[in-house]
């Protein structure tokens, strides 16, 4: 991957150098046409202030390589037009040439038809460029026409230019060149940052430290790290939750079995018999209890997103609770009462039967002898408020945020005793949070404890 990002980053330089030399050269060139077309009109309008015979006579006073010979009978100095490498040339209004500054005028065409010549009879000046014939050079063409109707054409050869241009093209080469190494080390030196981090993620994700990478990668870097983290903790989970499952059931299982052999090996009197038959119900009990609790977990689990909702009446949910629950209330001597009046809530019905039958069993389980129970349905601040309170024995500080964790048990003894699994308060988070729900959790030891879910 590195590798292939780094010919990416490379290949889109070399573009980007290519397209930005060629477009700076295409520029540099308008830029010298338009200058050159700037000093053809400044020779034109000083060759313009000259009558045709004037000029022959400067020509007249040069010597072949072009060097001025002396001065005019007036003492002026003569123009030399090839000290500028220029090219004179003046068109009539017929298109013949009547001079012509570097050749001979015999056998030239007409010129009316070229088009600076066309364009200065039409408006004044003409421009062009194009390759010369008549002196085997490409050449700029500047055309004015004079106040007699005639038109007086300046002309630059491109053979100076041509070599400013070669010249600048090896010097853009050259630059491009040093730009494209530089580019080529920045270029491995970002991708060498930008890939360590994955690499180092694939190593050890837990080790990589988001400040550390560009600020566009670290919500990735931060999002795989946290789902890295969230995938060993419920890993950590699943194996707490199988040896927990493991546990739970061997317990029943081992009284059963050793309870159950006592009896088949004639090991035991009437009465033995009679009370290891109750140990084996109990214990049996016990155990379709902590499966119930196992498979309601598992289908919390597994139909987290796929819970239907409906409007339920929490109070008649309540209702129906405590009346299934009352015997088991009278066999622990405590008082479970309702409050409060019909108060509708949007959630499922058999999570509502749960979440309440729950609530109710551990705050039987864990009161006193002669305790009570109170459930409280109603509305506040418009929204459903179910409250369960108990006067048992309360939850001190250090348990209070680890009660609603699976087979977590603040007396394990006393959780047995009364067939407590571990899992009702887990059952109840659960539920509290697929609705989307608040619940807070109010204890203190010896005087009772007070769970609230606001919906």
């Amino acid at each position: 991957m590195k590798k292939k990002i780094n010919s990416r980053f490379i290949l889109v330089t070399a573009i980007a150098i290519l397209i930005t030399a060629a477009s700076a050269m295409v520029l540099y060139y308008n830029i010298l046409k338009e200058q050159i077309f700037a000093d053809l009109r400044a020779y034109a309008h000083i060759i313009e202030q000259m009558d045709v015979e004037e000029l022959k006579q400067d020509i007249t006073e040069m010597d072949i390589d072009g060097n001025l010979t002396g001065s005019t009978e007036d003492g002026r100095v003569p123009y030399n037009p090839w000290e500028d490498e220029l090219r004179i040339t003046i068109v009539d209004e017929d298109g013949n040439v009547i001079y012509e500054s570097l050749a001979n005028l015999d056998g030239m065409d007409n010129h009316k038809e070229r088009p600076e010549i066309e364009a200065a009879f039409e408006k004044g000046e003409g421009t062009a460029v194009r390759w010369s014939s008549t002196v085997s050079m490409h050449t700029f063409y500047y055309a004015l026409r004079l106040e007699n109707g005639n038109v007086l054409r300046i002309a630059r050869d491109s053979d100076s230019i041509m070599h400013i241009m070669t010249n600048t093209i090896w010097i853009v080469l050259c630059i491009a060149g040093v730009i494209f190494l530089l580019c080529m080390w920045i270029s491995h030196y970002l991708t060498r940052k930008l890939i360590a981090p994955i690499e180092k993620m694939a190593d050890n994700i837990v080790l990589v430290d988001e400040q550390q990478v560009y600020s566009e990668i670290r919500p990735f870097v931060t999002m795989i790290k946290e789902q890295h983290v969230n995938i060993l903790n419920s890993s950590k989970m699943r194996q707490e939750f199988t040896a927990n499952v493991s546990h739970e059931l061997k317990t029943p299982l081992t009284a059963i079995s050793g309870y159950a052999e006592l009896i088949g090996n004639g090991m035991a009197g009437e009465e033995d018999t009679r009370r290891f038959a109750n140990e084996i119900h109990r214990n049996a009990d016990r155990l379709l209890t902590l499966i119930n609790d196992i498979i309601k977990l598992s289908e919390l689990d597994s139909t987290e997103l796929g819970v239907d909702f409906e409007p339920v009446d929490l109070y008649t949910v309540a209702e129906n609770c405590i009346s299934m629950i009352e015997i088991q209330a009278a066999k622990q001597d405590v008082t479970i009462r309702l409050e409060g009046e019909p108060t509708t809530v949007t959630s499922n019905k058999t999570l509502m039967d749960e979440l309440l039958y729950n609530l109710c069993s551990n705050a039987i389980r864990y009161n006193v002898r002669g305790g009570s129970v109170t459930v409280t349905v109603t509305t506040r601040e418009g929204r459903p408020y179910l409250c369960v309170e108990d006067t048992g024995i309360g939850i001190s500080k250090e348990h209070q945020e680890r009660v609603f964790e699976r087979f977590y048990r603040v007396d394990k003894s006393r959780s047995k005793s009364t067939g407590g699994t571990g899992l009702g308060l887990a059952i109840v988070k659960h539920i509290v949070v697929q609705n989307n729900a608040h619940l807070n959790l109010t204890s203190e030891v010896g005087k009772g404890t007070k769970i609230e879910i606001t919906f």
